[in-house]
């Protein structure tokens, strides 16, 4: 009898039917079997993802604030220049003594002074400390009326700023920037410590530590406009000029009135002016920061890659297969990223700007990072013959 014929195998294998449930088990437990290399593969990721989420939020919040002073500076200062000067034959100064108070009656104005460098041909201020005067330092000495050190927002580390009394009565007082004064060795204002400006000497009353307006107050030495008159007389190589500081948006209509209220009788010796725009620096600021900031993060990124590769690498020479974890990095990363930026910004009392399309696409950065990363070892498995992979 003829033996009954062997069935033939099918020649397609059938499909698979395995559910998602199972397919994230399995998947789970490849995590699973080897913690510490997915920890590391992980953190890799996490590391990567999240720098660069940080990193590009943190430029964009900078950015943001230096947006936002610069806006306030323009929008609440304006000048008034003294024209007049430039046309006369003699040095001479428009703004009459109580133009402080003047430009104080215009609606919008917060403060206002007038003020200008005094020129010197070589170093001119000198300390006297301890019995001997100390070596003399080019320091700029800027000649103000008492208006003037309101406008400029100056902060007072120690000691007062002059005031109309010191102004009508032309007083050899002076006000030292921080580090004019630590230059000078004035460490205190006990014992009303003298300086020389040229040879003339001046009680110092009082110390500052910042200008807003006017950063050249913060590293030289001031003194009251009507003491500068007396000693040096009006200014012969520039012009004196007028700050003020105004209310939110009342630069521009403060400067146009600023000329008339200050000189009714000859309104054309002053020129008003608001603050210049600072659009183009504002954005030359903000590229730069960008760019650096997007440099760095790139630098975190292949760092991220670069450890990420390296981990595959290692487990492709141990075990050929093993699972990608750029995604759920990326998506850690992310979160730790924003986390980092909140907290910058509330310990800054900044306003947190970050693009939402850089938080979504994190995520698929860090898988598109973790399969880029493990091209390499991936082509070097397939190339490796099977019994070998076993063996190994």
């Amino acid at each position: 009898m003829r033996s009954p014929a062997r069935r033939r195998p099918r020649s397609g294998v059938p499909p698979s039917h395995l559910r998602l449930r199972d397919l994230g088990s399995e998947a789970l437990a490849g995590l699973l079997q080897r913690p510490g290399r997915s920890a590391l593969t992980l953190l890799g990721v996490m590391l990567g993802i999240g720098s660069f989420v940080a990193i590009v939020g943190i430029a964009q919040t900078a950015s943001g604030q230096i947006g936002k002073q610069f806006n306030v500076l323009q929008a609440t200062q304006a000048y008034v220049f003294d024209v007049g000067a430039a046309q006369s034959s003699s040095p001479t100064v428009d703004f009459p003594p109580n133009a402080d108070a003047q430009a104080d009656r215009i609606h919008g104005v917060v403060a206002a002074g007038v003020y200008w460098t005094v020129q010197f041909k070589q170093a001119a201020v000198s300390a006297h400390a301890s019995g001997f005067l100390a070596s003399k330092r080019a320091l700029p000495v800027t000649a103000a009326s008492p208006g003037l050190l309101a406008a400029a927002g100056v902060k007072l580390v120690s000691g007062t700023l002059f005031n109309q009394f010191h102004e009508t009565r032309a007083q050899n007082v002076a006000v030292l920037g921080e580090t004019a004064a630590a230059g000078l060795g004035i460490t205190s204002l006990e014992g009303q410590p003298a300086i020389f400006i040229d040879g003339q000497p001046f009680t110092v009353i009082g110390i500052i530590a910042s200008s807003q307006r006017l950063p050249q107050l913060s590293v030289g030495v001031t003194v009251p406009e009507s003491t500068a008159l007396r000693l040096w007389g009006p200014p012969a190589h520039e012009q004196a000029q007028m700050l003020i500081h105004t209310t939110l948006g009342a630069a521009r209509v403060v400067a146009e009135q600023a000329p008339v209220a200050i000189r009714p009788d000859n309104p054309t010796l002053l020129k008003g002016a608001a603050a210049p725009s600072a659009a183009q620096l504002q954005r030359n600021v903000s590229t730069s920061l960008n760019t650096l900031f997007l440099t760095l993060a790139g630098i975190a990124l292949i760092v991220g890659a670069v450890g990420i590769a390296n981990t595959t690498l290692v487990a492709v020479l141990e075990r050929a297969g093993e699972i990608a974890l750029g995604l759920l990095g990326g998506l850690i990363g992310a979160s730790l990223g924003v986390v980092a930026i909140l907290a910058i910004t509330i310990y800054r009392h900044w306003t947190a700007l970050l693009d939402p399309r850089i938080v979504i696409a994190a995520p698929v950065a860090g898988a598109v990072v973790g399969l880029l990363a493990g091209l390499y070892p991936a082509l070097r498995a397939s190339l490796m013959e099977p019994a070998d992979a076993l063996r190994r």
